[in-house]
Parts: C-alpha cells; sequence; structure tokens
C-alpha cells in the first residue's frame, strides 16, 4: 500500500511538471530554477548549427592595443585562463594589434572546443587568399565565423558583393563555418537585417546607447540612450530570421568605468532573449571573473 501511495504521488509531481512546463513562458521557467544558465554555457549560435560560449573574450580593445600592451606570453595566459573558466569563443580581426597572435594563444587547446570569430576589411583583392591567411595565422583547417567589418553605408550589400561571394565559395570549402559582418550605423545595421546572405551578426548594444548605431552613416563615439530602441528593433528581426546575434561594446567601448553602469549593460544584454552572446574586451583575469560573476548573477 505505502509503495502505490509512493507510486501515486510520483505520478501526480511528474504530471504537474509536464504541464507547468507546457504553460508557462521560458522566462518563468528560468525564474523558478528550472533550467540554470550561466555566463559559460554553450548555446545555439541562431539557426547556424554552430554553439558558442555566452560570454566572449574580444581581443580587439582599441584595436587590440589594449591586449598587445600586455605582451604576448600575458596575453597567451589570459586566452587560457578565459577557457579554463569556460570562455570558448575568441574574437579577433584581420586589422588587430592581436591577430597574429591568436595561433600561438590557442596552440594545445581542443580545436572543437574553441569558437574562433574574424573579421575581415578593407576589400581584399583575393578574398580566397584573405580568408586563407586567417587559417594560416590561427594555425586551423576552418574558421567558425568570418565577418565583414566595420560596415557603416546602407549600401555594403551591393558593394561588397565579390566580397560576400568569396565568403559563399570559403564557407564551400568549408574554411568557414558561418559569414556574417560588424556593422558601425544604423543603416548599415538595417541593410544587414534585411540581407538573407547574413549567418552571424555582431551589433553595438547596452542600454546607456554608448558607441551605439546611428542614422548617420559613419562611425559614431557618443553616447544617446535613444539609440537603443532602433537597434533593439533590428535585432528582433534578425533574431526571427534565425540569425546569430552578438553582443559588443557591452562595457561601453571600455568607457564603463563605474561598476554600476558595467552592472546595468549587462543585466540588460542578458535579459534579450534575441542576443545569443555577448564579446567584451579583457586585458586581466579579474575582468573575466568580474564579467562572469555579473553575467551568472543576471542570468539567476
Amino acid at each position: 500500500m505505502q509503495s502505490s501511495r509512493m507510486n501515486r504521488r510520483q505520478f501526480l509531481h511528474r504530471t504537474a511538471t509536464i504541464v507547468t512546463a507546457a504553460v508557462l513562458p521560458p522566462s518563468l521557467l528560468h525564474a523558478a530554477g528550472a533550467t540554470k544558465r550561466t555566463a559559460t554555457d554553450q548555446v545555439a549560435l541562431g539557426r547556424t548549427g554552430l554553439k558558442i560560449s555566452r560570454l566572449g573574450f574580444g581581443a580587439g580593445s582599441n584595436s587590440g592595443n589594449v591586449q598587445r600592451n600586455l605582451g604576448q606570453e600575458t596575453f597567451n595566459k589570459l586566452i587560457r585562463y578565459a577557457h579554463e573558466r569556460g570562455i570558448t569563443y575568441i574574437d579577433c580581426a584581420q586589422s588587430y594589434k592581436t591577430f597574429e597572435w591568436i595561433g600561438d594563444a590557442i596552440k594545445g587547446l581542443p580545436r572543437e572546443k574553441v569558437f574562433l570569430q574574424s573579421k575581415i576589411g578593407g576589400k581584399p583583392e583575393d578574398v580566397l587568399a584573405a580568408i586563407d591567411k586567417h587559417r594560416k595565422v590561427y594555425n586551423t583547417d576552418y574558421i567558425d565565423s568570418v565577418l565583414i567589418h566595420c560596415m557603416v553605408k546602407t549600401g555594403w550589400t551591393d558593394e561588397w558583393k565579390r566580397i560576400m561571394d568569396g565568403f559563399d565559395e570559403a564557407k564551400s570549402r568549408k574554411w568557414i563555418r558561418a559569414k556574417g559582418v560588424s556593422c558601425h550605423s544604423l543603416p548599415a545595421l538595417k541593410a544587414g537585417a534585411d540581407c538573407d546572405w547574413t549567418d552571424v551578426h555582431l551589433v553595438r548594444v547596452n542600454p546607456q546607447g554608448h558607441v551605439m548605431d546611428t542614422p548617420e552613416q559613419k562611425w559614431n563615439a557618443t553616447s544617446d540612450a535613444s539609440r537603443v530602441g532602433p537597434v533593439m528593433a533590428e535585432i528582433k528581426k534578425m533574431h526571427a530570421k534565425g540569425h546569430g546575434v552578438i553582443g559588443m561594446k557591452i562595457i561601453g567601448n571600455g568607457d564603463f568605468t563605474n561598476a554600476e553602469d558595467r552592472e546595468k549593460s549587462i543585466r540588460f544584454a542578458m535579459s534579450q532573449p534575441e542576443i545569443h552572446s555577448v564579446v567584451i574586451g579583457f586585458k586581466s583575469a579579474a575582468e573575466i571573473d568580474e564579467a562572469i560573476e555579473r553575467i551568472n548573477r543576471a542570468l539567476a
């Protein structure tokens, strides 16, 4: 009889759990503790079929000069420390001062546990040769994600068609696994969101609107919270189309020296289900630890 009562209790409990999961939205399930999320989760990057750590290591603060000033040995140790903490996503670019260092920094790490994102600018004459250079410098057979770097014009999808075709060829050769764009103006961002070619977007976002995309077709380093709404509207569009969305400038281009600003920005980014991952430029283990702790609290 006791066994029968226990089985009935278990049945009722399991039934209630199933019903609850069916009717409650994901946000309430997270709040109820049904799913514990962390900064170092491996999350799906839209519909690319790829996974990426929720928090990424940015190697391009002030064009990579901040990390370059650490010296290569310290930089390598910092990449390793981040990887040990669970940060598998590393973000670099051809134009960053750290570009030549990445191969050495990831040497010996399991390739399947590293997500490399890089960027190409300047309209290379031979696109495949430019992508192949990334593979050689990073000492890898493939780059997980390669982006067209720093678009500001509304018509970039036409102007860069030859480059985009080169990316497509590289993807067909399995030299890259995903392709996309980083934008630095609202018109360019809209063009990218509307473009079905794009797999991945790197988007400037923080609730303060600091160094975020503006209607002017130029790089803008000022601050205006009114920019947040238009950028988030484009992010929602990207997400609806299955594109991968990565947030950058979470620490306001390094200008959020006040802890309250960093907390506010991280909490905002983590509250947006359309943002799959965020990248932060680090220069110390303490900064890595702080970002992980803040993100974990925001997700709790």
